[in-house]
């Protein structure tokens, strides 16, 4: 049925959830399982256009992000690896999640995404969006939500 699924995972206990369910569907099926965890490309926040950072400041920022990735791609990859599944950690490094979600998936030949609903809510939906609903609404492949 499905050969390669793409689990996006941010750490969060719900991506956590994905990350397990990814793992039983891919271990029941034989699929390789590739887990992304999508990094921001520059440290700023909404509304904080106006502060100014140092280059050492972004870099150490960027940096850290790089390695808290690294450390849950690595933790979802060894808890597949350990299912007997053939897995690959991904960074991708975009401010559009919805979008390297995508492209990873397109890149690396998965037939299904994987994903929580991380159910956003107030004015960080409003500004953000929902990256579950722009994943779903651009995709050519299925997508599986966790809630």
């Amino acid at each position: 049925m499905y050969q390669r699924i793409l689990v996006a995972t941010d750490g969060s206990a719900l991506s956590k959830k994905a990350v397990k369910n990814a793992i039983s569907l891919g271990a029941s099926l034989g699929a390789g399982l590739v887990v992304l965890n999508v990094v921001p490309r520059y440290p700023i926040a909404y509304f904080e256009v106006g502060i100014a950072m140092s280059p050492q400041d972004v870099a150490r920022i960027e940096k850290e992000w790089a390695q808290r990735g690294q450390a849950i791609v690595d933790a979802a990859q060894k808890s597949a690896e350990a299912a007997g599944l053939k897995a690959r950690g991904v960074i991708a490094k975009s401010d559009l999640v919805a979008s390297a979600i995508l492209a990873t998936a397109k890149k690396h030949k998965c037939d299904l995404v994987v994903m929580a609903s991380h159910g956003r809510k107030g004015i960080s939906r409003i500004l953000l969006g929902s990256e579950t609903q722009q994943v779903l609404a651009h995709s050519t492949i299925p997508v599986l939500v966790l809630r």
